[in-house]
């Protein structure tokens, strides 16, 4: 498994593989598989994506009953108005909302790299394959992209947010789906690391603090946030932008903070969002 996204651009320079086919090989060496059996597999998982957000049903709340509903509001929304962020933002903020609702309500979703996470790549890659037509097999290339990105933060640091926060999770997220994002549209191996860069340090720092210990809020609307990221970070790495931070560095930095964080701060339920008034008064309802 790949240590560092800078082995995988210098490989890629010195034998002309993309990201893509890098981490595909590596797969197979490390699973014992062939090339066609790895890519079926993870087309499957991009079919499940497919599946999750066509099967969404916006009558359903979570057991607990603090989330559902507002995926189909979105959807709601863009159809019938002008939204701030414009159309194709808002379905991929819908998306979004859908998948991590449909975790909440126990549903079938694609972790990626996590449960609570499982909003951001889903939102961004199927919406830009509505948008601009990529055929599944573009997509799970794509996929292949982002897993590449995610081995990558694991191996370094992590994507628990038991761990690290919330940074680990969504900001893992949408660091891969900044990575995919700009290998679809055709940007080269730096640039998919520097939009994993640049996605994952705008959500630095960012904590882990569900209310009740729920992975329901403030999870699935984070999801929103951590899509939107990976779009802007992907944009800028195709305009030629880079990180000043080497990608590397900002995965180590990454780690540096989670360990920092208090332990409120890292899924527990004690801090944040969850040790409001509002948040222990859902708790204790939970609880009763």
């Amino acid at each position: 498994m790949y240590r560092s996204l800078e082995e995988i651009c210098k490989e890629a320079a010195a034998t002309g593989c993309s990201f893509w086919e890098l981490i595909q090989k590596d797969d197979c060496r490390e699973r014992q598989i062939a090339q066609e059996e790895s890519f079926v597999q993870l087309q499957r998982m991009y079919q499940a994506m497919k599946e999750a957000d066509q099967d969404y049903d916006e009558t359903l709340h979570s057991r607990s009953g603090l989330v559902g509903t507002d995926g189909g509001k979105l959807e709601h929304y863009v159809d019938q108005n002008e939204p701030i962020c414009g159309d194709f933002l808002g379905r991929v903020m819908e998306k979004a909302v859908k998948m991590g609702e449909s975790n909440a309500c126990m549903k079938r979703i694609v972790a990626a790299p996590t449960a609570g996470a499982c909003g951001v790549v889903p939102a961004v890659f199927l919406s830009m394959q509505e948008k601009y037509h990529y055929t599944d097999e573009e997509m799970t290339k794509a996929l292949y992209v982002a897993s590449g990105i995610g081995g990558v933060i694991a191996s370094r640091a992590f994507i628990a947010g038991a761990q690290g926060g919330c940074q680990a999770e969504i900001g893992s997220a949408s660091a891969m789906a900044a990575g995919g994002a700009v290998h679809l549209r055709g940007g080269s191996v730096e640039a998919v690391a520097h939009a994993a860069a640049m996605a994952l340090k705008n959500l630095l720092g960012l904590v882990c603090d569900p209310v009740a210990g729920l992975v329901e809020v403030p999870c699935v609307k984070r999801n929103v946030s951590g899509a939107v990221v990976a779009l802007s970070a992907a944009d800028m790495a195709l305009a030629g932008v880079r990180s000043r931070i080497p990608p590397d560095e900002v995965i180590d930095a990454m780690r540096e903070v989670g360990i920092s964080m208090p332990a409120c701060l890292r899924e527990t339920g004690e801090g944040g969002l969850a040790a409001t008034p509002e948040g222990i008064k859902m708790r204790d309802r939970i609880m009763d």
